[in-house]
């Protein structure tokens, strides 16, 4: 035996940080790599593992200390390896699927359980669950940062923004209400900066718990080129990777108009989100949610936007009440929202992108100094070598999978994007989780594991604009379309004293229920936190609940969530915040 110290490891940015909580004492008995303190940065809550397996001899911290890498943590008295448990009797390995090997490659640089193709948030997910699990893991991510297009070029860079446009526009209307500001003065730099410090923040995070959980990341685009090697390319270098299993969780990638010239002041929502000018006048082509966000963001900033549309409205798949809601809300924001209408041809000038449209109340031509482009995403499944590897990849670039995310090559599982829709990072997580599970589940022998599946009954959408817009489940739409018989619940925000208070009456909640048997199929909100309260109807669908357990549970007031509750009761004809039911 032998006394060792325990210090702050190397795991990222640590310094100056506060000690939250001591998870030994002394005299305990630790095994290598368990807990000995957490920690909390501006980026994540952690813990600092022991390196060895011991006896805690001396503590050297308290709670509410503040700690930097190289600390002095703790003093360890080592077991050596005569003193420990007799080696138990090895399990047999599970048998190995068709198609994959859990033998070494003298090929590879590099050897692992486990190699996950792309650092998203479905990506990086499967990855930790993995490591999680005890899996040795490597991470091949195309961007010098983990968190893919969502957290370096997508979701979160456009939320940031989004923030600020909601309260300047919040702002706009506090004169009626006493308190009087001046018109903003807009430091773009100073908003770009503010953008990269949340991604920063977010990505720095992910590196430290990466490093904690020794999932190893290498930088660099990857290819298969069996069922069992993967190549990884980056800076002129090649790195081939041997694995046991695979996830591909590559993403996908903004569609590009064929007919639109090449020019910087044409640009997809990567491009929009660089914020380099503040266009006069902006063209959006196609009015889904990621157009419309971008939308809002350049509206607050001053720009004239016109948005162009093919299909009859824009939110494909929303309910026209609470489209009818968002456009009342967003009059003096966009110029003109032209349905019905395409985009024909647009040519580069001195003065803008000239368009032409056809069809609707557009006109025959309009010029732009900025255009954005946000008519959909192209999975990236023929980007990936997948066909080096027998994977089944279809003219699209999806990836077919079964419910445990398996693909067509025993081994080779997918996730997120490239199997298809929603394309939605929440979707993609849960993925990442299953695939995760199943594969720690074959590696360890684990039978419980091996059963893991994907099966959500639902997935929310949600628009973070001004107002916010989000469902889950049957849509009223769809109620129609199917034939579907309902009943409908509606709870109007012009009842709520919240929302009256914060100025957002126009909204509403919306639930549907089964007819016969009153159990919840599905629900929208339109309005502030739409998107932060839908996870409750979601919740309720995938429970079973019904109108009673909905509307008896009790919600907080004043709050606009307890117009969940209330839409309950609208729909089972109980509720005493509207007027009776005739």
């Amino acid at each position: 035996m032998k006394n060792i110290e325990i210090r702050v490891p190397d795991i990222g940015d640590i310094n100056n940080v506060e000690v939250i909580e001591i998870l030994v004492a002394v005299g305990d008995s630790v095994a290598e790599e368990d807990g000995l303190i957490s920690i909390e940065t501006d980026k994540a809550t952690m813990e600092i593992p022991s390196p060895a397996a011991g006896i805690i001899t001396e503590l050297t911290i308290s709670v509410g200390d503040r700690v930097s890498e190289g600390t002095l943590i703790a003093t360890l008295e080592t077991i050596s390896s005569n003193m420990s448990e007799a080696t138990p009797t090895a399990k047999p390995e599970p048998a190995t699927p068709p198609g994959s090997t859990t033998q070494q490659s003298d090929e590879a640089d590099l050897n692992c359980d486990l190699v996950v193709v792309g650092g998203g948030p479905g990506g990086y997910s499967a990855a930790f669950r993995a490591a999680d699990l005890g899996l040795d893991v490597v991470l091949v991510e195309r961007y010098p940062t983990l968190g893919g297009v969502c957290l370096n070029v997508g979701c979160i860079p456009s939320k940031a923004l989004l923030h600020v446009a909601s309260v300047m526009e919040e702002v706009k209307h506090f004169k009626d209400l006493g308190v009087d500001f001046s018109d903003p003065d807009i430091d773009l730099a100073k908003l770009r900066s503010h953008k990269e410090g949340v991604i920063g923040k977010l990505t720095g995070g992910l590196a430290a718990m990466a490093k904690m959980r020794k999932v190893k990341v290498v930088e660099g685009s990857g290819q298969f080129v069996s069922n069992a090697l993967l190549t990884v390319d980056a800076n002129d270098e090649r790195q081939i990777i041997g694995f046991k299993r695979a996830i591909i969780a590559a993403g996908s990638e903004s569609v590009q108009l064929p007919f639109l010239p090449e020019d910087e002041r044409i640009v997809d929502s990567t491009g929009a989100l660089k914020l380099k000018s503040i266009p006069e006048r902006m063209l959006i082509i196609g009015g889904g949610i990621i157009g419309l966000e971008m939308g809002s963001v350049y509206a607050a900033l001053g720009s004239k936007i016109d948005v162009v549309e093919m299909l009859d409205d824009i939110f494909a798949g929303a309910d026209k009440d609470l489209i009818k809601v968002w456009k009342a809300m967003n009059k003096h924001r966009f110029n003109r929202i032209m349905t019905r209408t395409k985009t024909v041809s647009a040519s580069a000038t001195d003065d803008g992108i000239a368009v032409c449209f056809d069809g609707g109340s557009a006109p025959q031509s309009e010029t732009y100094d900025l255009v954005l482009q946000a008519v959909g995403r192209r999975p990236n499944g023929h980007k990936v070598g997948a066909e080096a590897a027998g994977i089944q990849v279809d003219e699209r670039g999806f990836i077919t999978v079964d419910k445990q995310q398996r693909t067509n090559i025993a081994g080779i599982f997918a996730i997120g994007d490239i199997v298809g829709q929603p394309m939605l990072a929440h979707k993609a997580v849960h993925e990442g989780h299953v695939a995760a599970e199943v594969i720690a589940g074959e590696i360890k022998g684990d039978k419980k594991l091996q059963t893991t599946s994907f099966d959500a009954h639902v997935i929310p959408s949600v628009a973070y604009t001004d107002p916010e817009i989000a469902w889950v489940g049957l849509t009223e739409n769809q109620a129609n379309e199917q034939g579907i018989k309902v009943r409908k619940g509606v709870f109007p925000w012009s009842a709520s004293g919240r929302a009256i208070a914060n100025g957002c009456e126009q909204g509403f909640s919306k639930l549907l229920f089964d007819i016969d048997t009153g159990r919840i199929l599905g629900g929208a909100i339109v309005g502030p936190s739409a998107g932060d309260m839908i996870g409750e109807v979601a919740l309720a669908i995938e429970m079973g609940a019904d109108d009673v357990d909905i509307g008896k549970t009790i919600h907080p007031h004043p709050t606009l969530g307890e117009s969940i509750g209330l839409a309950a009761e609208a729909a089972h004809g109980s509720c005493t915040d509207l007027p009776p039911v005739k």
